[in-house]
């Protein structure tokens, strides 16, 4: 299986959210995977490996799993990925990199 998602995280895919998602992808019963364009994958439950790949805010990330479990682990790596843990404190806001980036939110 495959899903892309976009990294929500203002800052990118730094140290805190590659321990993040790492953290979520060691405790999946199934290995996944995480690419960008023009990328060799890495595991996605290596926090060097996800640096590596340089994503910054709104970032295509390619997820891929195989077996079973694997729509389960994609859905709970997408949602982490897709979220601002900065901004967790407004659901909205934390689950939207657009609305997050607006400076005109509010206004």
């Amino acid at each position: 299986m495959i899903r892309t998602v976009a990294v929500g995280a203002r800052a990118g895919l730094h140290a805190r959210a590659a321990a993040r998602i790492a953290g979520a992808a060691g405790a999946l019963p199934t290995p996944v995977t995480v690419r960008v364009p023009g990328r060799s994958p890495v595991p996605a439950d290596s926090v060097l490996s996800l640096l590596t790949l340089g994503a910054v805010h709104g970032a295509r990330l390619t997820l891929e799993a195989d077996g079973e479990g694997a729509a389960e682990a994609l859905d709970e790596l997408a949602a982490l990925l897709a979220t601002d843990p900065e901004l967790a404190t407004d659901p909205e806001l934390a689950t939207d990199p657009e609305l997050a980036t607006d400076p005109d939110r509010g206004a």
